[in-house]
């Protein structure tokens, strides 16, 4: 995790597939929530990890989310 931002389990780039899943299930219909959380998530990262592309850290913390979740 942070400062990183890799799995703890796996050491891939986080939320890995695994996270994702684990993610979706913990929220369940709380859309908002989780896009809150990712946001958060995605912010402490553009700090963390300046050297990061903005939009390549913008779609792996929200890029992942079924395409339909947001309506």
């Amino acid at each position: 995790m942070p400062p990183t931002w890799t799995c703890s389990g796996c050491a891939h780039h986080w939320p890995c597939a695994t996270k994702q899943s684990q993610l979706l299930v913990e929220f369940g219909g709380a859309r908002a929530a989780l896009g809150i959380y990712l946001g958060a998530c995605l912010s402490a990262a553009l700090f963390d990890l300046p050297h990061v592309d903005r939009q390549e850290l913008q779609h792996r913390f929200l890029g992942w989310l079924p395409r339909n979740y947001w309506g």
